[in-house]
């Protein structure tokens, strides 16, 4: 049975955000029982509950680790139950927990598409740090309808696709990105058939990935903002949602019309929730609003088997 473990459900910065003053990160701080703390953005997969694939190290991977002992079974004097890393994209809060992993007896087994190790080689050259400790020994990511296997983690099939949302600030793609600088995934399980699709960054619907999402029994997919003015409104930034690589939830061809239309049988839940998202309020309207249309909102720590 394919299980996934979210270990941070929140966007970069987490919530709340350690200098912002929003409502909702100032209501959570007072303690508010209306919401729930969350990390940054992670899964780890597994097809045996044993070996276990990392989506994305985030700067909060310690305390994710922490959190998850079945990562940590203890074997050995040094020893992980992560087999090997898929970083979905080269941004900075999805890559900067490859620097706690240093400690690795072996290589970091991580598998990425070669623009994202281009980043991660040159812009942000982690991957050149990172030999100086544990190493990092690459697997690229074929894309366009190529299946394929992670060894390291056997019963699962996996297939890449790429999306448009956008590329870190030192990407030499950043607002132009392109094919590879950011992925979706399919997890099927080679047992039951049953499949996971996955994108916490999606900044615009295409055939190809509204394909992938109609075929999935769950998706897990991005729910960053609410609005694509969210942001602007607040004064926290001068971009759009879209601008920013990621598809709002509300208006015309948001997320929620998206979802709307996938097969009821399809279990559909929302990651990557950024720290002004009113859907981090249990009580709003917003949220009551996902409820009515049978939209869940992750959380660090949930569960989804298939």
């Amino acid at each position: 049975m394919l299980k996934i473990h979210v270990l941070g459900a929140a966007a970069g910065g987490g919530f709340p955000q350690w200098n912002c003053n929003c409502l909702h990160c100032t209501a959570i701080r007072s303690g508010s029982p209306d919401y729930r703390a969350r990390t940054q953005s992670s899964i780890v997969v597994s097809g045996n509950h044993t070996d276990w694939l990392l989506f994305n190290a985030s700067p909060d991977i310690l305390q994710q680790l922490r959190a998850f002992p079945a990562l940590q079974p203890g074997r050995t004097l040094r020893d992980t139950a992560i087999r090997a890393i898929f970083l979905i994209d080269a941004q900075i809060d999805h890559t900067t927990g490859l620097y706690m992993l240093r400690e690795h007896r072996e290589p970091l087994q991580i598998w990425c598409h070669a623009l994202v190790r281009e980043d991660l080689t040159h812009g942000n050259p982690i991957f050149n740090l990172l030999r100086h400790y544990c190493g990092v020994q690459w697997h690229d990511v074929p894309l366009h309808g190529e299946g394929f296997a992670i060894p390291a983690v056997p019963g699962i099939g996996f297939d890449a696709l790429p999306l448009i949302s956008n590329a870190p600030p030192y990407s030499p793609h950043r607002d132009r990105p392109q094919p590879g600088d950011n992925v979706g995934v399919t997890l099927t399980d080679q047992q039951t058939g049953k499949k996971l699709f996955y994108a916490p960054g999606l900044g615009q619907m295409e055939p190809h990935v509204w394909a992938a999402m109609q075929a999935a029994d769950c998706v897990l997919v991005d729910g960053t903002l609410w609005s694509d003015d969210e942001m602007i409104a607040l004064g926290a930034s001068r971009k759009t949602s879209r601008a920013m690589g990621h598809l709002p939830l509300s208006g015309p061809g948001g997320m929620l019309e998206w979802l709307e239309q996938l097969p009821r049988r399809t279990r559909k839940v929302l990651i990557h929730i950024n720290n002004t998202n009113p859907i981090l309020n249990e009580r709003s309207p917003e949220r009551q609003e996902l409820t009515r249309r049978g939209i869940e909102v992750s959380y660090d720590g949930m569960e989804i088997e298939l």
